[in-house]
């Protein structure tokens, strides 16, 4: 097989191969006899189907599958031939030579000379659950569940508070007429917060004006910046009234005996798994900083880091859809600022893929179990959520990621200069 190769940038090259067309005709002759065998088409008998149907049926189909499947089969034995450690996924265009001809495009990985993880120093969090994150938690259960009693008393932090409001800026009314009408729970942030502390006090049918100065950049742009006069109105006040932590309100959180001991049981293995993970997240923020300080002077794959910024870009477009927002038009340009981020998220991946390729590191079998069976467990039938994984190569492909990271993340780890950092529960969940 003959590949030329071409140096188009520091870590860009152009491959120019074709496929051997001997190989490609013999492939497409036998799979296209493989059907012929088997094929039942209405008219025929089975095994008797001319070639010619055959061909007219399934020939461009079988032929797009040979083309592609020996396209990666080349592709394959060209990047070996030349030793390319390629960074991202090529780009593959048609040649100029006739239609067996191909270029690839690809970028490498960068040379990061000695990669010596001894250098770096790390701090690793360590946290425990206590009794009393149990009782913070099945509180939280508790408020989930709240209901309301109407109160006669002013409203307090933690009542439910049913308003009217109108604002006057200027020689502008908002709204012109009327008033706008919603409901908020005291001192969860729900509103401006000089409005909702404003609420305090109240009691049903009081009212009062407050002197709101609301920031530049507010998302209501006739008051953005400005002096307003914010008249608010409590129409309703209820205080919230928790459930009883009884068999009843147990059973509800599929705990069947009801039983106080194993709820509490049930709860740490929660917040077990919650504390696992955020303690990972902070342990491959710190390698990923340190990694980052040691090695930014390292020239990135420009189109791979460019295809990152545009994904955090979606990611992010798609999370302000999700919360109910308009992300509004996306300027052609946008992924631009998030051009440092994602090269510096780039930077990572190829270290740690670094890191495994010259010790070579291998995924374990035992911890990609343990951690399917822990995302399993957070659904009702974990046993088909396994299933799942094991039946879609794809889910499974992105967890044999995720756990090889977090493997190489802890062999650089244990290896760097660390020191330990005990957390509470609440700070080493708080990201």
């Amino acid at each position: 097989m003959q590949a030329s190769i071409e140096s188009t940038g520091n870590l860009e090259r152009r491959l120019t191969f074709s496929l051997p067309e001997d190989r490609l005709q013999t492939h497409i002759s036998g799979r296209l006899g493989e059907i012929a065998r088997t094929a039942r088409i209405k008219g025929f008998r089975p095994g008797k189907v001319p070639a010619k149907v055959i061909e007219q049926r399934f020939g461009q189909q079988v032929r797009s599958e040979a083309v592609d499947g020996l396209l990666r089969e080349t592709f394959d034995a060209a990047i070996r031939e030349h030793e390319l450690r390629i960074a991202g996924a090529p780009r593959i265009d048609k040649g100029d030579a006739g239609e067996f001809s191909f270029v690839a495009t690809v970028e490498l990985v960068p040379d990061f000379g000695d990669v010596d993880v001894s250098k770096l120093t790390v701090v690793r969090h360590t946290a425990e659950i206590n009794d009393a994150d149990i009782d913070q938690m099945i509180t939280n259960l508790r408020e989930q569940r709240r209901s309301w009693s109407p109160v006669d008393r002013g409203a307090q932090e933690g009542d439910l508070v049913a308003l009217e409001t109108w604002s006057q800026a200027g020689d502008e009314r908002l709204p012109a007429e009327g008033t706008e009408k919603g409901s908020v729970v005291v001192g969860q942030g729900m509103m401006f917060e000089q409005i909702e502390q404003g609420l305090v006090g109240l009691a049903k049918g009081e009212e009062k004006t407050l002197d709101v100065e609301f920031p530049a950049d507010w998302r209501v742009p006739a008051l953005a910046g400005k002096q307003v006069k914010v008249t608010v109105k409590a129409v309703d006040v209820s205080a919230p009234v928790l459930p009883e932590v009884d068999a009843e309100f147990i059973k509800s959180f599929g705990v069947k005996g009801g039983d106080v001991e194993q709820f509490r049981k049930d709860i740490r293995a929660n917040l077990e798994r919650e504390l696992k993970g955020a303690l990972m997240n902070r342990l491959r923020r710190e390698v990923g900083e340190q990694l980052i300080a040691a090695y930014a002077s390292v020239e990135m794959p420009p189109r791979l880091v460019d295809n990152e910024a545009r994904a955090m870009l979606a990611q992010q477009v798609e999370q302000i859809r999700r919360s109910g927002r308009n992300p509004g038009e996306i300027p052609a340009d946008a992924h631009e600022g998030f051009k440092d981020a994602a090269a510096k998220r780039v930077l990572v991946g190829l270290l740690v893929g670094e890191v495994a390729r010259r010790n070579d590191l291998r995924l374990d079998p035992k911890r990609l179990n343990e951690t399917m069976r822990l995302i399993a467990s957070t659904y009702e039938e974990p046993e088909q959520v396994i299933e799942m994984y094991r039946n879609d190569p794809q889910l499974m492909s992105g967890l044999q990621n995720r756990v090889m990271e977090e493997q190489v993340i802890d062999w650089i780890a244990e290896r760097a200069q660390h020191t330990e950092e005990q957390l509470s529960f609440q700070d080493a969940i708080r990201q």
